[in-house]
């Protein structure tokens, strides 16, 4: 099978950890920045690296931007950049961009000019390490779009012992379980029979306010 070829730009922390995990993954990574000093370090780590500009259409065209099958624009603070290169990778024919967004307003006008999905890694992690922070049973979280998500979540005292039909996740916080860890195995879309124990981690997903709720 081919591997998935993805083009990310910018090379701050968000953009390098993305391209190393990447590349640690098996799959060609290509990177642009405009700091040569950047461009540099991760060279050896990824398939190519370029120091170009990408809010310079004709600059980011000698990439061939239409060949990957997914380009991470993670350009977040200089907000006017992030637009830029993202309308320049849609009217070049990216297929599926990913844009990194620092608020709403960001986000709103990345998905106006040709965003797929934009995410918000600050937002998310500022949830996780809150949650932590806080003591509740949070352990991972995903971020759908500002008001909802995907959470693992370690099962609340409240319903260990009871099975999912008598536990009524769904009627009480509004949240479905898309699946059950129980050591190392994985109840994917478990039956409603299925007992919940308190060492279980529950995987769901809904709003972001409920998800909360549960967790705490």
């Amino acid at each position: 099978m081919a591997k998935r070829q993805i083009l990310v730009v910018g090379l701050g922390r968000f953009g390098s950890a993305v391209a190393t995990t990447l590349a640690e993954l098996d799959c060609e990574v290509a990177c642009v920045d405009t700091s040569e000093r950047r461009v540099q370090a991760i060279a050896p780590l990824v398939t190519q690296a370029m120091q170009l500009d990408s809010t310079d259409r004709d600059a980011l065209r000698q990439i061939n931007v239409a060949d990957f099958d997914v380009a991470v624009v993670a350009i977040g603070a200089d907000v006017e950049a992030s637009i830029l290169t993202t309308a320049n990778l849609a009217e070049l024919g990216a297929t599926d961009i990913v844009a990194k967004a620092m608020t709403l307003p960001h986000a709103r006008i990345l998905e106006k000019i040709g965003a797929h999905r934009v995410i918000f890694p600050e937002h998310e992690m500022g949830v996780r390490l809150g949650n932590a922070l806080a003591g509740t049973n949070l352990i991972d979280y995903m971020e759908l779009d500002p008001s909802s998500a995907v959470a693992e979540i370690r099962c609340p005292g409240e319903i260990a012992g009871r099975t999912l039909a008598e536990a009524n996740v769904r009627g009480r916080y509004g949240v479905i379980v898309l699946c059950v860890k129980s050591g190392d195995e994985v109840d994917v879309i478990p039956d409603a029979d299925r007992r919940l124990e308190k060492t279980d981690v529950i995987v769901v997903a809904g709003p972001t306010k409920d998800i909360d709720r549960l967790a705490r």
